[in-house]
């Protein structure tokens, strides 16, 4: 493929016109050609082309003299989202306050995508403005990720960025002295009393420094500590510097010299030992150090592309920090002298800070003076490091799933299962849920033992003493086992049983809960939570309210998904909110409200070394005020700053010490959006939802890795598993968005309110990647509601908006329908200022969404025969379906795939490899994007398709992840490659080792047609993932899809009401009387002839969805409208409801029609009480042998006459003798 057929067409729109862009090209010295869009000085550039991993910063690298001469590649693929805060602005002591130096230093930047609309409280101008003030070309629409790899694979490479008409020769700025051209030319001295900024300069606080020129003369001088600082390229280029630190050395100097980046570097080589120029350069924030000493790590910022050969150390030095992934050198100490360097940034700027103690200890030597050591000022680790020995643990499940406790803690019990039999621990599982992957009976991957009994104290009790279990894991039960386990050590249970609560301690769990204890505990650390009081009593909520000044809120303790929490606008509010909470628990909080701050979660790994990481920072698009559960949620964070997101970061990190945490913590904060006020909101000493979010938006197991942790290994020797070389001591970099989007069945409940709040109402959600926010918003849609095309006001279900409807109420007041709502105030020009006042989400995300609806309006003007290539690409870019761009342009979605693909516009598939590029993934965790311009993996093992469940709702939960991976690892068995797609972030079929090939992506007929078609596979299974699956099976089949299984045409009649019980009539198979009714005369005329009741019944729905029992004419107007509307395409049938009657199941699996094998059970509650909602008893008890034999006689010819191969499901009632076949 020509590397010059890619070109990315600019995102960013301006009304409803599309922003034109000046483009240029990319050109590598090995001939790669890549074409992007101009955003800074139109003019052309050389140097070496480097990437960046870090996820914030882009000011503050750019910045960097140690990219002096280089092209930056920034991995983040979206920049410019906060603009440029006051480049001219200095600090107190007159340094650039936002700048890293006095100005930009790279000579061009590369990025995917970017934002020329942003918005920060700092920023006053856009990043494009800046770059163009200082002369910098920059290009945005290159596929910086198949640039990095090009990178990794050939180390260092040459490029140059050509515009038209200015042709320009590659250049290596490796061969000059960049060290002389950055530095300062005279000597500057700076007082950096009192100082707290992250310079290396200010980083040495209550010292006066002197900054002199990179060959200035410094042996003579009178100092009390040498500080050879950081720069660019290549060390053996400076010989001056390394002669004077060589002189320093040799006159046995007594003051302390300390070394940052290329001061290690200078050191290292006026030492005597020798430099390289690495394979693969070392850029980024996620960078994982260990210290030599005491085997702590630490996650480091950092810039180089020289290395110093640890073993060309001369006698006298040793190496002091090494790299945790590739065993470079990080640093080295003289062994008796007080000279120690690193080839980090301790003052992060951008990234963390962790390593920030380097500078005290520094200043510690000058100050303790002649004989002190270097071990001695360096930190002391004293927490444990010793493995935990166990020979049986208990692990806790989470029981049924319930709003706030669903399929998640199928996935980290199945994880935490899987790491224990990794380490030659024997496992019990205690969990109830009959539908959980994790109570499979047996299997490579399942628990020794396994007790179907309820999660609580008395249980668990019986449990231990039968068992006698060493190790009890509490992480991994949600809410349900971190009460269970609390109530068995407050009763005595786990020390009379001599049973060690493995990860964090039940009392650090107990200071996470206890509100009163969690604000004791921050309050000890002076971490910052919003003015609050723990009360026990309605009396003392009031005067605590008062207090503090309404609105307030009030959240219980031990509860989960929010239970019992919300905000109270005055004292009658709270009372009654006071009242409900207090019927569930004996402790509330009441607290200032936030409602309207920027909501962020960290989710943090802590292991009994004390080695910290934070895996994943996500951001809530909607507000504080809204449960994170029940907000849209992207991954990274895209609206902090660096000073923010390092900011919270080291809070999280301060917080999980002082808890002793030892295992997954997720912390929630609230963040003040025009200044750096933040408050602590929650602590979870456990796995989460939002830490399974974390988990597949990452690649990082979260549970996994908890669960070695538990048992004392250390995080820097547990394996990065995507990887398979490096270490899991690390922070995930992203190339990627991830957008997760709440799943809401509330429709089911009439006369539920649509609005949400602090207390959880979802069901499920669903999670999409994609390389711009558009295009990963717009997936999140639409495996959210296969209804939905997209961003749109269209309303789920093909409902409509009320005639009535008051849109300003919509956007102000929280609802499951709030993002249609903001669509529909954009399709009417609302501005964005007035969408943020009213909805208070951050006006970058209302841009991004401006952008969909603009394009929406653009591809309406434009004629379907001329539409121009370019317009097509841009849509397919920002996340339009081929559906939605057939409706813009009139045309049925196949001919919108037609004209896509013979204008050559295909997706391409890439890679989740926790490392942006940086290290080659050996997992195949993949998901498709437009944004690109290769593909990651190659397609030559023609796997089974297997398609999964899509989002958890009221219907489809866990029950399907169990058949999809029941039905994996049986193909895994019979020695087939799977591939599987899926986009429920909660579900064990989405764990990358579990098949072959992981596609997280849309459950629809576009995307499934891609990957089968891309994949060449052998045929696609559909009878394992419930309802979404089912349906497409005829558009799939009718596309060349060879569907595995019940042949598509047969299950389309099944499914088919009208067809289905006129089939029933030919087999003389009984059943109730029934109609396809087509008007409401029908219907009624149908229910006068056969008496009321009756049943509604539409085609291809779930779990009862729009089947209504109809007792009057009235409800039979109301319910035909709705069951017409669900089921559009479809007859509804109407059938005499038969009452007094039980009801069976029959599940049973045909292979070519014939019955291989079957399960009868029983309701225990009389027919007409759904399913799904039932209790049900196996086998029958109160069914006779005689209507036995008829439903099995029934089920066989139902089987034959439709081929069945497969699964299947038929309900029967049973009144006396008669065996009817029940509507379903």
């Amino acid at each position: 493929m020509s590397h010059n057929s890619f070109l990315h067409k600019p995102l960013s729109f301006c009304k409803a016109s599309i922003r034109s862009a000046q483009t240029a090209n990319l050109v590598l010295e090995d001939g790669t050609s890549m074409r992007g869009y101009s955003f800074g000085h139109p003019s052309s550039t050389a140097g070496e082309v480097v990437f960046n991993t870090g996820l914030s910063g882009y000011t503050e690298s750019l910045t960097d003299p140690s990219y002096h001469g280089q092209i930056l590649t920034l991995v983040n693929p979206i920049i410019g989202n906060g603009g440029v805060p006051d480049t001219a602005a200095s600090d107190e002591i007159g340094l650039r306050r936002y700048l890293e130096s006095d100005g930009i230093k790279v000579s061009g930047l590369l990025a995917l995508d970017y934002s020329n609309e942003y918005s920060h409280w700092r920023a006053v101008k856009t990043l494009g403005e800046w770059l163009k003030e200082e002369k910098i070309p920059a290009l945005y629409g290159i596929d910086t990720r198949m640039l990095s790899k090009i990178i990794r694979n050939k180390g260092t490479i040459l490029g140059k960025i050509e515009f038209e008409g200015q042709p320009v020769e590659f250049l290596d700025p490796n061969k000059k002295n960049l060290i002389a051209e950055v530095s300062t030319k005279v000597n500057i001295p700076f007082s950096v009393r009192h100082y707290s900024r992250m310079y290396p300069i200010s980083s040495i606080r209550g010292a006066e420094v002197h900054l002199v020129p990179w060959n200035h003369d410094f042996t003579s001088m009178d100092y009390d500590g040498l500080f050879i600082s950081g720069g660019p390229g290549d060390p053996t280029q400076a010989p001056e510097l390394i002669e004077n630190v060589r002189k320093v050395l040799r006159n046995d100097r007594q003051e302390p010299l300390l070394g940052t980046s290329m001061g290690n570097l200078i050191t290292g080589l006026a030492a005597g030992a020798t430099s390289y120029k690495m394979a693969m350069a070392n850029r980024g924030q996620n960078q994982p150090v260990v210290n030599l000493l005491n085997g702590q790590a630490f996650i480091t910022a950092q810039n180089h592309g020289y290395a110093i050969d640890g073993n060309s150390l001369p006698s006298g030095w040793k190496p002091l920090f090494v790299n945790a992934n590739d065993q470079t050198n990080e640093g080295i100490m003289h062994e008796n002298k007080p000279i120690f360097t690193v080839q980090f940034y301790p003052e992060g700027n951008p990234g963390p800070t962790d390593t920030e103690f380097i500078f005290d200890s520094f200043i510690s030597l000058i100050k303790k003076g002649k004989g002190t050591s270097i071990p001695s000022v360096l930190p002391k680790t004293t927490a444990a490091t010793s493995r935990v020995e166990v020979s049986k643990v208990l692990i806790l499940g989470s029981g049924g799933l319930s709003i706030g406790q669903a399929g998640e803690f199928d996935y980290s019990g199945s994880q935490a299962v899987k790491a224990m039999k990794e380490e030659n621990v024997k496992t019990v599982l205690m969990n109830p849920n009959i539908a959980s992957v994790q109570t499979n009976e047996v299997g490579l991957k399942q628990a020794d033992t396994v007790y179907f009994l309820p999660i609580t104290p008395h249980f668990v009790t019986e449990v231990i003493k039968t068992e006698r279990p060493d190790g009890l894991i509490l992480g991994m039960g949600g809410q349900t086992a971190l009460n269970c386990g609390v109530e068995l050590f407050k009763s005595g249970i786990l020390q009379e049983y001599g049973v060690k609560v493995l990860g964090t301690s039940v009392e650090s769990i107990m200071a996470t809960e206890d509100r009163q204890m969690f604000s004791d505990k921050l309050n000890e650390i002076n971490e910052k939570i919003a003015p609050s009081y723990a009360v026990e009593s309605i009396e003392d909520a009031l005067e605590a309210a008062e207090k503090i000044g309404y609105p307030v809120m009030i959240r219980s303790a031990y509860a989960l998904g929010g239970l019992g929490s919300g905000l109270c606008a005055d004292k009658e509010h709270l009372l009654d909110l006071a009242t409900k909470a207090f019927a569930m628990t004996n402790q509330i909080l009441v607290e200032k409200s936030v409602v309207g701050w920027k909501e962020i979660e960290y989710e943090v790994v802590r292991d009994a070394a004390d080695n910290c990481i934070t895996v994943c920072n996500m951001e809530n698009v909607d507000a504080m005020g809204v449960h994170t559960g029940d907000s849209v949620v992207v991954a990274p964070s895209q609206t902090l700053s660096n000073e923010e997101l390092q900011m919270l970061r080291k809070s999280t990190i301060n917080v999980v010490r002082h808890l002793n945490i030892v295992g997954e913590c997720n912390i929630q904060y609230a963040l003040n959006p025009t200044s750096l006020e933040y408050c602590i909101i929650e602590v979870n000493a456990r796995l989460s939802r939002s830490s399974a979010l974390a988990s597949k938006a990452t690649g990082y197991p979260l549970a996994f890795i908890a669960a070695k942790i538990a048992l004392g290994i250390p995080l820097p020797e547990i394996e990065n598993v995507v990887t398979g070389k490096t270490t899991a001591c690390f922070e995930p970099s992203l190339d990627y968005i991830v957008t997760k989007i709440p799943r809401w069945d509330l429709d089911r409940f009439p006369g539920a309110s649509s609005k949400i709040g602090s207390s959880m109402k979802s069901v499920g959600e669903v999670m999409a990647i994609g390389r711009t926010f558009e295009e990963s918003f717009q997936k999140a849609l639409r495996m959210c509601h296969p209804s939905i095309d997209g961003f749109t006001s269209c309303l789920p279900m093909n409902k409509d908006w009320s005639t009535e409807v008051d849109l300003r109420s919509e956007l102000s007041e929280a609802s499951s329908t709030r993002m249609y709502a903001v669509a529909k105030a954009l399709n009417e020009n609302f501005p964005v200022d007035d969408i943020h006042r009213l909805t208070d989400i951050d006006k970058w995300f209302i841009f991004k969404m401006r952008n969909i609806m603009n394009m929406e309006k653009n591809l309406k003007a434009l004629d379907s025969d001329s539409v121009p290539e370019e317009s097509l690409r841009r849509a397919k870019q920002i996340g339009f379906s081929d559906k939605q761009i057939g409706k813009c342009l009139g045309l049925s979605e196949a001919q919108s795939r037609e004209l896509r693909i013979k204008k050559n516009i295909i997706p391409w598939v890439k890679q989740i490899d926790t490392l942006a590029g940086e290290y080659p993934a050996v997992t195949n965790y993949l998901y498709v994007t437009y944004n690109g311009q290769e593909h990651d993996v190659k397609f030559d093992d023609c796997g089974m398709m297997v398609l999964g469940c899509g989002p958890y709702h009221i219907g489809s939960s866990v029950e399907f992840d169990w058949c999809a991976v029941s039905c994996i690892r049986t193909l895994h068995q019979l020695s087939k490659k799977t591939v599987v797609v899926n986009c429920n972030p909660e579900t064990v079929s989405t764990d990358f080792d579990e098949c072959d090939r992981l596609y997280f992506e849309e459950l629809s007929l576009e995307r499934i047609l891609d990957i089968y078609q891309q994949e060449a596979c052998d045929g696609c299974i559909i009878s394992v993932g419930g309802q979404i699956p089912n349906n497409l099976a005829v558009p799939l089949y009718r596309n060349g899809v060879k569907i595995m299984g019940t042949n598509p045409l047969q299950i389309d009649r099944a499914e088919d009401r009208s067809v289905f019980s006129a089939v029933l009539d030919e087999l003389q198979v009984a059943q109730a009387p029934w109609k396809a009714v087509s008007s409401l005369g029908d219907a009624v005329e149908f229910a006068n002839s056969v008496g009321y009741p009756c049943l509604l019944r539409p085609s291809y729905v779930l779990s009862g969805s729009a089947m209504n029992v109809v007792h009057t004419e009235k409800e039979m107007k109301k319910f035909l409208a709705e069951a017409t509307r669900v089921s559009q395409e479809h007859p509804v049938v109407l059938t005499k409801f038969i009452e007094g009657a039980r009801e069976v199941e029959m599940d049973a699996v045909a292979k070519n029609g014939k019955v291989i094998c079957h399960a009868i059970s029983e309701h225990v509650e009389d027919a007409g009480v759904h399913s799904g909602d039932a209790t049900l008893m196996f086998p029958a008890q109160t069914i006779s042998q005689g209507a036995i034999e008829k439903v099995k006689i029934a089920t066989r010819k139902i089987a034959d006459a439709f081929a069945i191969s497969g699964p299947f499901n038929i309900q029967f009632l049973i009144r006396g003798n008669d065996v009817l076949v029940r509507p379903f």
